[in-house]
């Protein structure tokens, strides 16, 4: 077991007890939010469970911008080093088509993103998501977890709240059945376990849960706005199940409660009727990518993946990682790899897009905040796997300003990102969507000029 790290203790606790005075004499100036407090008791990546377990200790040579870019891609492709969103050969021609009959008008396109902290608080992807859905059309909430597994899990526009669940997160990498739903967390509750969701947008009529068939299974009952919609009896064969009911109308106010035995439920998806984009944000806070390598048990995963069916699957790791030099230089490349076979085994026809770690400071000596060293090459191991694996690759370090961006995000006023140099505030998390959205954006038009190209072609064929 390792020793409780005093001295990271005793500077939370100083910094908390100057946040706290400085509320006091300057309240109008320094008001912190509960989020950035939570960040910093919450996020350990020392204790987060890698393997191997060697925590970086001893600085290392930087990767110089020049040598990074000769490490990121494969032989013959040195043009493609400075694209933000990678998407050549047509890696996420599946994804683009999709989006194109969206905006059409024709049918949803899912997107399904895992990653880490950020991702658990809906940074990044919220706005992403709210971005998409201006453009191509709202199609609803999407995944949301039954219950807060971390204080500071959240789903933009709904207020979750439950009680009596046992939640047993792949991201505490405990030995289990690796059933864990397509979020990444289980759910147990007996008679009297309930949960409230709270729409912000109460447009939403589609649901589904999302659960565990079991031969003793109980029974779960659904209220929306105070009136029953749904009983749902969990028994049968052991398995993931899935149970949809809809609500004429919408609802502003959905309840959860297990009316009686005990029930294993994995989350709920709220849609509304389309076209649009959905948005599925499934962060685990402390996650690394061996939770998709490893704790997810392939066959569970695999029928929870081809149930949602999304048309573009985002595999967000590498901030967990940068912790274990170690690890980043001898494990992660097979994990990521072994993360795309599974996800590609049970979707042939997705697009995946690998999608790099933010930068990540540190404090080092008279340089002030640096970057930490494992990150670019994470990014540069990220880029390159992308490309050899025929996923599309979108370089989330270059995007918020590279090298050194922690440093200017934590100095500059007001600040983009919290104490501990990972999280983002939101409108540094707003500022990564925006880019990651332009650029899908662009890469749809490219796709749409290359089918008219095709198509142009094509009948001047027929004509002669």
């Amino acid at each position: 077991m390792r020793k409780f790290p005093i001295s990271t203790a005793l500077t939370i606790a100083s910094l908390g007890a100057l946040l706290m005075l400085l509320r006091v004499w300057m309240p109008a100036v320094m008001d912190p939010p509960k989020a950035m407090l939570a960040a910093l008791v919450d996020f350990t990546p020392e204790s987060t469970p890698i393997s191997p377990l060697v925590k970086r200790r001893m600085p290392e040579a930087r990767i110089a911008p020049a040598e990074r870019a000769a490490a990121g891609g494969a032989p013959g492709h040195e043009a493609f080093h400075d694209l933000l969103l990678d998407d050549r050969n047509g890696t996420l021609d599946h994804f683009y088509e999709s989006l194109w009959q969206t905006e059409k008008g024709s049918g949803m396109t899912r997107i399904l993103h895992y990653g880490d902290s950020p991702t658990t608080a809906d940074l990044i992807t919220g706005d992403a998501r709210r971005l998409l859905e201006e453009r191509f059309g709202d199609g609803g909430h999407g995944l949301v977890l039954i219950a807060k597994p971390w204080a500071w899990y959240q789903h933009r526009g709904v207020e979750l709240s439950g009680s009596g669940w046992q939640m047993a997160p792949a991201s505490h990498f405990k030995k289990m059945d690796g059933a864990f739903g397509l979020g990444g967390v289980s759910f147990s509750g007996q008679a009297g376990a309930h949960s409230k969701l709270v729409l912000s947008d109460p447009g939403q009529s589609n649901f589904e849960l999302w659960y565990m068939a079991e031969p003793d299974g109980g029974v779960v009952t659904v209220g929306a706005d105070g009136q029953p919609v749904a009983r749902i009896a969990t028994g049968g064969a052991a398995g993931p199940a899935f149970a949809a009911f809809a609500v004429p109308g919408g609802v502003h106010e959905l309840d959860l409660r297990v009316e009686s035995g005990r029930v294993r439920l994995f989350g709920i998806t709220a849609e509304k009727a389309g076209p649009g984009v959905v948005y599925d944000s499934a962060g685990l806070n402390g996650a690394s990518i061996t939770v998709l390598s490893r704790m997810f048990n392939q066959a569970h995963w695999t029928e929870e993946l081809r149930h949602r069916n999304p048309n573009l699957v985002v595999i967000n790791y590498g901030t967990n990682e940068a912790d274990f030099a170690s690890f980043v230089d001898k494990g992660y490349e097979k994990e990521l790899r072994e993360a795309i076979r599974r996800v590609r085994a049970a979707l042939p026809q997705a697009s995946i897009l690998i999608m790099s770690p933010m930068d990540r400071g540190e404090r080092g000596g008279a340089d002030g905040i640096v970057t930490m060293p494992t990150i670019p090459r994470i990014v540069a191991l990220d880029r390159r796997v992308a490309a050899e694996t025929g996923c599309g690759f979108f370089d989330t370090f270059d995007a918020m300003g590279g090298e050194g961006t922690m440093a200017r995000w934590y100095t500059q006023a007001p600040r983009l990102v919290s104490a501990d140099l990972i999280h983002p505030y939101p409108a540094g998390g707003k500022l990564i969507a925006t880019v990651l959205v332009k650029e899908i954006d662009r890469g749809l038009s490219r796709y749409k000029l290359a089918r008219s190209s095709i198509v142009a072609g094509a009948s001047v064929d027929d004509v002669h």
